[in-house]
């Protein structure tokens, strides 16, 4: 097994295609989690808990984060076996809620890279904004299983 490029921490991935908040994706999304929360499926249930309108549950933004992650994970200069990924931690530091009528673009950077025993520990910050304004920074720490 060859180790992850290291060489690559700090490297900034070009900024995603914006992608549309809607309300069918939001209550998609929320179906999907088995959260029927109403200020993810009614404007006016948002609105009576003081936002715009509805909002989407706190983990969607990995919809979007794990298609922007995609293109580092198959880059031949990272040098990572995505065949041998497991997930171990995800992390979301909010600036605002996502909410319908957003445009979401997501920035990818490879954060860290470390050798832990026979494995490589990755850490990915995705930037998340829409129409230039910050809305959520998330963290993805993938393992890279070495041999056994």
């Amino acid at each position: 097994l060859v180790a992850m490029n290291r060489e690559m921490i700090g490297f900034t991935y070009p900024p995603s295609e914006p992608w549309s908040v809607t309300h069918e994706n939001i209550a998609a999304f929320a179906r999907a989690i088995g959260d029927d929360n109403p200020v993810y499926y009614s404007d006016e249930a948002a609105q009576a808990l003081g936002h715009s309108g509805v909002c989407a549950p706190p983990t969607f933004p990995i919809t979007v984060t794990m298609a922007a992650m995609d293109a580092s994970f198959h880059d031949p200069a990272l040098g990572m076996d995505f065949t041998r990924v497991v997930h171990s931690d995800q992390r979301f530091d909010y600036t605002r809620p996502v909410r319908v009528g957003d445009d979401l673009v997501v920035v990818t950077v490879v954060e860290d890279i470390r050798a832990v025993g026979n494995n490589d520990i990755a850490t990915f910050r995705t930037e998340v904004s829409s129409h230039g304004e910050p809305v959520v920074v998330a963290w993805s720490k993938l393992v890279v299983r070495g041999d056994e």
